[in-house]
């Protein structure tokens, strides 16, 4: 066996994914794009106190080498060199906050989870300080003040966390989005390790200018952060460092590959559903659900409670480009909720027999606001509820409601998006895990009544940082020109009910969404410490 031939692929890049519930490595051949192994480990998501979200950042930096390492046992299984892999790309959640000490490797605190809310006060106290004529803070970031975005998580940390602000002090302390963490890490941590981040990661901190590309001196002074704990910023696709694994792991073998890709992960998404010209958009159901438009090398702000946000820089010397973000903050994790917390299912595959049995929410609406609204309300008060319940409702109407959920908030962040760009959409190309849902699908074409076009290979996240990786300069393995991109094989579901019963619908759940705002004051969301 040991002489069986090795198979020739030609170069092959690997990426890593760390989303907000599960780390994959995947690796990809890169003249073909084509999924040849990968490896998937869940993430423990921690809930402190209520509204509290945090990870362990040594246990996601862990989940990514186990990764890479069980990915690598499968191409050695399959007879592939894993030296033929040339680059590794980073995509990742974007806006968890983490801060670690330079000089031992340590996190000083768990990392706060984008979805977190504990900043709540944080974001009130600061928007009374930004003059109603001249909101600077969302005309050099694109971005509303919220608890989503990384700033007022680190300004948390520096307020509260005594090991955090002594090693400010002592000048030992790194801040860094996950991306800026796992490159550190990778590339040596307190040995040498890199730190920078990419624009794409960079321009969700609301510390960071995306017209200049450059963190803003002004936006660091309003939200009183030390300019020396941030990450240098870099484009989304050039060589950052070379692997360096100090574990005595199996994934050595990586050793010295250059790590040449870095995107948020919606932005990767963008990239690898292809969505490189003006007015192109795609939909990714993960956690939450996020929908990007690309608007071309123009910075396009919205009338209508969208995020405007850096897509890509594909390369040093390349052009920026922008998008529109509609952002739904909580998706998959609505079924993550009911089989964790619930306990009406076992595992998330089964919400769709339980959808299956019934075919209809019966009149009961979900709204799963646990995080308040993010687009297009901004509603931090907001809390979930679930509505329009009678003896008849049982749980599988629940799992209908939320799988409908999904759908009517994509809804109405494809709406701000039309009216944005003036041009409505024809159909919407879709991605992440929850896609593999088929009655999620065809729900989505119901309820947005134009047909949803989904790859056969899913995992566009990943591809886009392979594609970014693969393409860097001093890699050079993957073509990025139009005429070398591979063709994907495409799913369609076509919208199979009438407009007008898909109008009514919509309109009762915007009646639920507006039940569920205005439920929490900041006072009794400070006052719930157990």
């Amino acid at each position: 066996m040991a002489a069986a031939k090795k198979a020739v692929l030609g170069p092959l890049v690997g990426a890593v994914d760390q989303g907000t519930s599960s780390t994959r490595f995947l690796v990809f051949n890169s003249k073909t794009a084509e999924l040849l192994s990968h490896h998937q480990v869940e993430i423990k998501q921690e809930f402190p106190r209520e509204g509290w979200v945090e990870q362990d950042p040594k246990e996601i930096l862990q989940s990514v080498y186990e990764c890479i390492e069980k990915t690598c046992e499968k191409l050695g299984q399959l007879n592939i060199d894993i030296s033929n892999i040339k680059a590794i790309g980073v995509s990742n959640q974007r806006e968890t906050t983490v801060v670690w000490d330079k000089l031992t490797g340590e996190p000083l605190y768990n990392a706060v989870v984008w979805l977190d809310l504990r900043t709540q006060s944080t974001v009130e106290n600061l928007s009374k300080r930004i003059p109603g004529n001249n909101n600077f803070v969302k005309s050099k970031t694109g971005l509303p003040l919220s608890t989503y975005f990384s700033a007022v998580k680190l300004r948390w940390l520096l307020d509260n966390v005594r090991k955090v602000q002594k090693a400010v002090e002592e000048d030992r302390a790194l801040f860094g989005t996950i991306d800026s963490w796992l490159i550190w890490s990778l590339t040596g941590g307190a040995n040498g390790g890199v730190h920078c981040t990419d624009v794409t990661n960079a321009s969700r901190t609301m510390l960071f200018n995306i017209h200049s590309l450059e963190w803003d001196k002004e936006l660091c002074e309003f939200f009183e952060i030390p300019m020396k704990v941030l990450p240098n910023v870099r484009s989304s696709s050039e060589i950052y460092g070379l692997m360096k694994i100090s574990h005595s792991l199996k994934a050595g073998a990586l050793e010295g590959v250059p790590i040449s890709g870095c995107l948020g992960d919606q932005s990767a998404a963008l990239v690898g559903q292809m969505c490189f010209q003006d007015g192109q958009a795609k939909n990714t159901y993960g956690t939450g659900c996020f929908l990007l438009c690309n608007t071309g090398r123009k910075c396009v702000f919205s009338e209508h409670g969208l995020l405007t946000t850096v897509a890509y820089k594909l390369g040093r010397d390349k052009p920026v480009y922008y998008a529109l973000e509609g952002s739904v903050a909580i998706a998959g994790a609505v079924i993550r909720w009911l089989r964790d917390n619930l306990g009406i299912i076992k595992s998330s595959e089964e919400i769709e027999k339980l959808a299956k049995e019934v075919g209809t929410s019966y009149g009961c609406y979900f709204v799963p606001a646990f995080s308040g609204l993010y687009a297009p309300y901004w509603e931090p008060s907001a809390r979930g509820i679930i509505c329009g319940l009678t003896q008849f409702t049982n749980k599988c109407h629940i799992a209908f409601a939320a799988l409908e959920a999904v759908c009517f908030q994509t809804r109405e962040i494809l709406d701000a998006m039309n009216r944005d760009c003036g041009i409505p959409l024809s159909h919407l190309q879709v991605d992440g895990g929850m896609t593999n849902n088929k009655i999620l699908m065809q729900l989505q074409a119901d309820i947005l009544y134009i047909p949803v076009v989904k790859p056969s290979m899913p995992e566009t996240t990943a591809l886009g940082a392979a594609m970014a990786a693969g393409a860097a300069e001093g890699v050079g393995v993957w073509s990025l020109e139009p005429e070398d991109l591979s063709a994907v094989t495409m799913e369609r579901f076509e919208p199979q009910i009438n407009a007008e019963e898909s109008e009514i619908r919509y309109s009762t759940w915007k009646k639920a969404v507006m039940k569920s705002v205005g439920w929490v004051t900041t006072q009794s969301s400070e006052s719930g410490i157990p």
